[in-house]
């Protein structure tokens, strides 16, 4: 056990809590979720940025010390990686996201360039017994998922965001109804169901006006896949449920057909049951075709509507209104109608008096 000094603690170590010294030992467990230490090696012009624990994004360089967490990731439109099998000091790791999971880099996004290389300086110690100076492996969280059966008590309406791949739109839209949302006078709480750690979509959630965020990183795990991704949504939803929003907002990340776990919650029948509807984010009018398509005939949803960069213009709007038979909106140009469209639609909307007033 020796003391470092760290420079940057990723967000991805935001409930560890950790000071700016830290303990670290040469005994690494190479487990998801577990906090490592390391030395970043090389600089970068582009995708140089790591998110802390405060939400800021700071740049990285040569030679600082920052705190991550062991993780994989399969990521569309950048890296993509894996856990290690064994670990010491030493060895080198791959920087794999913003939020600061390290793990072996498999595969490279050529417009981000090659990631960061860092050198593993030891696993992070916590002290949970009082008086004793015995540390164990400090985790990103501890997990605690929902019972079979949490969502019976959700009484809020509930509106999902899917969306076609990574980057369609989701976290705008998300945003969007949120806002929208709020200024028509409702309590929303909102959440980020699937993806890989980085707290900057939950962030701008909470921007908009969401009153209660959360994220699967609250649960412990680093990045979600097809099996632990419904048990969190639940975990997710029944949580936020208990304190009483007028709505709850959610956003699957990735896309329809990715890794993370998306189509595993949409055939899930407990959250199937508590959706009030599905907004669909897609970057261009096949995408929305095709998305539409998917949910309709392989999980029993139809779309309430569909917005992204799909929707930018009038063309786009009308060949998915035509083709797919969904209303479209955009959610940078026409965010309140899109926000007045789903609360409608989820039967919060004002009654013919109300609007007249």
């Amino acid at each position: 056990m020796r003391s470092v000094l760290i420079d940057k603690i990723a967000s991805v170590a935001l409930d560890a809590e950790l000071p700016h010294e830290i303990r670290v030992s040469s005994d690494i467990p190479c487990v998801e979720g577990v906090l490592v230490a390391a030395e970043v090696l090389n600089q970068k012009s582009r995708y140089n940025t790591l998110e802390l624990a405060s939400g800021r994004m700071a740049r990285v360089k040569r030679g600082d010390i920052i705190v991550g967490a062991l993780g994989h990731r399969k990521a569309l439109f950048g890296y993509s990686g894996h856990v290690p099998e064994q670990l010491k000091p030493g060895d080198i790791v791959q920087l794999l996201n913003l939020g600061g999971v390290l793990g072996i880099c498999d595969s490279v996004n050529p417009t981000h360039g090659n990631p960061f290389d860092c050198r593993v300086l030891g696993v992070v110690l916590e002290f949970p017994f009082l008086g004793q100076r015995v540390g164990v492996p400090a985790r990103v969280a501890r997990p605690g998922f929902a019972a079979p059966g949490a969502l019976a008590r959700v009484q809020a309406p509930v509106v999902a965001l899917a969306g076609t791949c990574m980057d369609s739109g989701k976290t705008v839209a998300a945003c969007a109804l949120i806002s929208r949302f709020r200024q028509n006078g409702l309590t929303v709480d909102a959440f980020k169901a699937t993806g890989v750690a980085l707290r900057r979509d939950i962030l701008a959630m909470a921007d908009a006006g969401a009153r209660n965020t959360g994220i699967f990183t609250d649960y412990g795990v680093v990045a979600t896949t097809p099996e632990n991704a419904p048990a969190l949504t639940r975990s997710l939803l029944a949580e936020l449920g208990r304190k009483k929003p007028d709505v709850i907002v959610f956003e699957l990340g990735d896309g329809l057909l990715g890794a993370y776990g998306v189509q595993a919650i949409l055939r899930d029948a407990e959250i199937r049951d508590v959706l009030s509807a599905v907004v669909l984010c897609a970057n261009d009018p096949v995408a929305a075709w095709g998305g539409t398509t998917l949910l309709r005939d392989e999980f029993g949803i139809s779309p309430t509507v569909v917005t992204g960069p799909a929707t930018d213009n009038q063309v786009g709007i009308e060949i998915i209104e035509r083709c797919s038979s969904v209303s479209a909106f955009n959610a940078l140009t026409a965010g309140s109608e899109l926000g007045d469209f789903v609360q409608n639609a989820i039967g919060l909307g004002q009654s013919p008096a109300e609007a007249s007033l």
